[in-house]
Order: C-alpha cells, then structure tokens, then sequence
C-alpha cells in the first residue's frame, strides 16, 4: 500500500468499495472515483474530500495514478479501465486489492452463504473491546463503528468477509477462517452444491501452520469441510464452544456460553438485542474465533451487549400506518423462513406481513422450489414485487415473481399471497393491510432498501 499515492476506484459507491476508498483515505492517500447516481454512500465519500465523477470517462483518469481499483460488477471495456491499461497503471479488481491487503496482516476472513457481515461486525466489535484494535471491512454499515462500513486499526488483526460469489474469497490469504454455513447460492457460477462444498474446501486448504478454522458443526454441509485444525461451535450439541438455555426477554434473548474443555461450567451470559437463533449462531461464531485468540468470555459478552445490530439486517426502519417496519437484506429461501422466524418470536401476538424482493432471475429460477415452500410454510402473509435485475450478471427472464405466486396458490389456495406489478401498485397493497396489529418486514438485496425507507419518512 505504502507505493500508492494516487487511487482511481471504479463503482466507488459499493458498500465494499466504499470501505476501501476511506481506508486509503486513512492512510493519507489521494483517492478519486466514479460511479452513477447518487447516495448517502457517495455523499460521505465526498465529505470526506474524496472527488466523485458521476458518470464513467477515460478523462477521469490521471496520468499521475497509481493504482486502479474496480468494483467486479465492472465490464472489461469500460473507458476508465481501458484508459489505464494504455497508460500503464497497475489495476486491481476489489477482491484483488484485498488479497494484496490481507498479507500486511493477521487476517481473518468471515466467509459461507449467509450471516457473513452480522458476524464479521461482532467479531470486530470482540475485538476491539479486548483492546487488539483491529481493522474491520464488513459488507453492512456497523452504528459501532465511526466509518459505518470500516474500523481503522493500528494493529495486527483484519477482519474481513469473504464473498463466495465467483469464489472471489480465493484472492484473500487467511490466518484464520470462520465458516457460518455452507448452502446452494449463485446458480450463475456454481453448478450445485457439491461445487460450493469443493470450493469452499480449496480454501479452507489455504490455511497452512497455525491457521485455524472455526466451523458451524449444526450444519451438515460444513461438516464434509476437512481441517487439520478446525474448531467447531453450536447452538445443538456439546462441541468446542455451545451455548445453552436461550430465553427471550423484554426484546434481547440471553443464553449461557460454555465450551467444552471446562465440562458444566458457564463461561458468561451473553445479551444479544438483536432476534433469531440465526443471530444467536452468528455470536457463538464470533465468541469463538475471539477467544481462540485469546479474548475472555467476559470481554465477548461486554461487546455483544453494546451490539445493535446493522443496516439492512433486521433493521427496525420506522412505522407504516400504526404497524412497525422491518428491512432486511435476505434473498435466501434460509434467509426468509429465520427472519419470519425472528420476527414471530419478537412480535408475537402480532400477524406478520412479508413484502419480499426476489434478487436475480438465475437464483430465483434455481431456487424456485425452495422459494414455494418457504413461502407456504412461514407464518405470513406474503407481497412478491418483480425479480430485481443484477448488473454485471446474466440475467435470463424466463421466470417471474408471478409464477411463485401461481405455484404457492396452486398448492394451498388459503395462503394470503399476492403479487404487486410495481413498486407503487405495492405500496398500495401493503397501506390496504398493515395496522397497529401487524409487522411489516421488507427483504431483499435489490433496490427495497429505498422503498422501505421512503415508506416511513
């Protein structure tokens, strides 16, 4: 990093690239970007004196550049990538510039299908209480942490998520990986689930000498994961790190922490405010990681307590006609049927409505059983908005939202499930049916995020 002075970041607005740009920043280096449209992301990068272009030109770059960083959603031909490659300029792509990041530290990598930034904030969040000062990249903005998606650090620990997608995780070098869950996601790169298990285990093998695996033995696809140093968590069984005796109260759910070596002993309470066994195996996670590192337990439960949670992961928004407003990033069948789940919980004696976002025609298609019968099964009533498009993947229409509607009513003609053409049409729909009885939760990865905030101003 010391021989960069001058960075160009194509699609600088990403939550990922965002990071980066105020890492760089940090570090004193002039940074430059581009990227179309304007958000609350772009506003601060600008704040922070970073210069935004709003639209892509070779122009933008500068002979003087030393590095350009682009976002992998960026096509090859595009005039600011081709522009320094004729000048010469060293380009990396995100995950590439990670890699490079992640040999300058002790890096853990927080990476599986689902609950990778919920448990990458935690971990950071452990840390930074234990004093490690570490530096954190996570996908989500954190209110814990000063720059939202990043914590600056001075010292040895990063704590980064690694995307599975395109195993862009490759790039980035562990000393140690903690592995969530492993399930079928990204059908446009992985031809099934034997293909995300071989994946994630060429990875794991990158951890040589001392690197440690932290893995989630109450899922059976991790299991087939083979480590020469692994360490396992639960929230099912007795294995190196569990808990016990989870019980909601006033709004938090409280267990007890304990691990194995110190038999019926518990270590610490943990407080957790944020819902849902999902959250309650992100947090064992995170504590194990940490105290293989050396962290107590007190310390964990100290940071877990001040945790709240994170943007767009159960995010409690505002209200809609009397009826509470949750925002969610989910776009998994899992992700779906534990938010719902958590909700309940949360909310009981209230009926709960699901306004859901399919994200990407190729996953939906892929996943269409699974997308029927969790949406049967949920206790919910359901709204299906049109599948958002993804840019920069291939993006086959021959499924549509419509259909889920039509294969859920064909199989149980009582389910309450309806299909909204538009996002107007569905702001009208979910007005004619919320009430100060109801919680309304918005999901997807899409553009919901902007629908749901607009509903509640």
């Amino acid at each position: 990093m010391e021989n960069y002075k001058k960075v160009h970041m194509i699609g600088i607005g990403g939550i990922g690239m965002s990071a980066v740009a105020k890492l760089l920043v940090s570090y004193n280096k002039n940074v430059t970007g581009s990227d179309m449209g304007s958000t609350d992301i772009l506003l601060d990068l600008k704040k922070r004196g970073i210069k935004i272009y709003t639209k892509h030109a070779d122009s933008n770059i500068e002979e003087v550049t030393d590095l350009l960083i682009y976002s992998s959603a960026i096509p090859h031909d595009n005039e600011e990538l081709v522009k320094a490659k004729q000048l010469g300029i060293k380009t990396l792509t995100y995950f590439e510039f990670i890699g490079e990041l992640s040999l300058k530290y002790s890096t853990i990598v927080v990476t599986g299908t689902h609950g990778k930034s919920t448990t990458t904030a935690m971990l950071g969040m452990i840390l930074e209480e234990a004093g490690y000062d570490p530096t954190v990249i996570v996908g989500t903005l954190v209110p814990g942490f000063k720059d939202g998606n990043l914590r600056v650090g001075r010292g040895r620990f990063l704590v980064i998520e690694g995307c599975e997608y395109k195993a862009n995780m490759m790039s980035i070098e562990p000393e140690m990986v903690v592995l969530t869950n492993i399930e079928m996601d990204h059908p446009d790169f992985y031809t099934g689930i034997d293909h995300v298990i071989k994946t994630f285990q060429k990875y794991i093998d990158k951890l040589t000498g001392k690197g440690l695996l932290i893995i989630n033995r109450d899922d059976s696809y991790s299991e087939k994961i083979v480590s020469n140093r692994s360490v396992g968590y639960s929230v099912k069984i007795n294995s190196d790190y569990y808990f016990k005796n989870r019980v909601l109260k006033d709004g938090k759910q409280i267990f007890g922490l304990y691990r194995k070596e110190n038999g019926d002993e518990k270590l610490s309470e943990i407080i957790l405010n944020v819902p849902g066994m999902f959250n309650a195996q992100n947090a064992i996670a995170a504590i194990s990681a940490a105290m293989e590192l050396g962290v107590t337990a007190e310390t964990c439960m100290h940071a877990l307590k001040r945790f709240n949670g994170t943007w767009r992961r159960f995010e409690r928004v505002g209200m809609l006609k009397g009826s509470e407003v949750v925002l969610d990033y989910g776009h998994h069948p899992t992700a779906i049927k534990e938010t719902v789940g958590a909700a309940c919980e949360l909310f009981q004696n209230k009926k709960i409505v699901l306004c859901y976002q399919p994200h990407q025609h190729a996953r939906t298609k892929e996943l269409f059983d699974d997308f029927v019968n969790t949406l049967i099964e949920i206790d919910a009533s359901v709204l299906l908005l049109p599948i958002y498009d993804v840019i920069g993947r291939n993006e086959a229409s021959d499924i549509s939202s419509k259909q889920i509607v039509e294969k859920v009513r064909s199989i149980n003609a009582e389910k309450n499930i309806i299909y909204s053409n538009n996002i107007l049409e569905a702001k009208k729909d979910l007005e004619k049916t919320l009430d100060n009885q109801t919680v309304l939760i918005i999901m997807g990865a899409g553009d919901v995020d902007k629908f749901a905030r607009d509903l509640v101003k």
